[in-house]
């Protein structure tokens, strides 16, 4: 049962519209299916470490969070504002220029840009560490044995389970847009990151 709920669990954390998401659609728009999946399939092994390491030390997370995690905001918001000034760019060029460019192998920056997101956003470790908290509380698993590995790892496939599908969605059907259409989506895009990073750092303060 616990297996059930901690992949359910897993899809439905990928599913809101973050900067991860934001991150991962326009890198599989921009280039393709591969290198959007890829991006998301590094947020999923990362949230299976975080989750699982959050398990095994619950009260030492707590603790540094409350430590660290305003400091970690600034250089997250920073990152967020970076991405966003750079989508901003890219929806100024010419859409045809994009389509017509082919990569020729597998690009680090979705696996990068992911990782950066993640060790510079605070809000990750407090959903995990709350996430860690109701299954010990509930008891569905323990600080021992195998199952917090399992639970971690069924987390992680249900998000990839949600990437899988968004990636193939968005890899389909982006090419029916119009220039004009392809366009105004990295603007907004653009403008959602930017949202995200002013917020990310307000909340230093509220």
């Amino acid at each position: 049962m616990y297996l059930f709920i901690g992949f359910v669990i897993g899809f439905i954390a990928a599913i809101p519209l973050g900067p991860v998401n934001v991150f991962v659609i326009s890198q599989t728009m921009k280039r393709d299916f591969l290198h959007g999946f890829v991006g998301g399939i590094t947020a999923c092994v990362l949230d299976t470490i975080y989750c699982l390491v959050a398990i095994l030390g619950i009260s030492r997370i707590t603790s540094d969070y409350a430590r660290y995690g305003p400091a970690l905001k600034v250089p997250a918001s920073l990152f967020l504002a970076f991405l966003a000034w750079r989508l901003l760019r890219q929806a100024r060029r010419e859409p045809a220029a994009r389509e017509n460019k082919t990569e020729s192998k597998l690009s680090p920056k979705p696996v990068i840009g992911v990782f950066l997101m993640y060790v510079s956003n605070p809000s990750i470790y407090a959903f995990w560490i709350a996430v860690a908290g109701m299954a010990t509380s509930h008891g569905w698993v323990y600080q021992v044995g195998t199952t917090p590995f399992l639970f971690a790892i069924v987390c992680g496939l249900g998000g990839s389970a949600w990437y899988l599908i968004l990636t193939r969605y968005v890899a389909t059907h982006h090419h029916q847009f119009s220039p004009k259409t392809f366009r105004a989506i990295i603007l907004g895009l653009a403008i959602v990151l930017f949202a995200f990073a002013g917020y990310t750092f307000a909340s230093i303060f509220f």
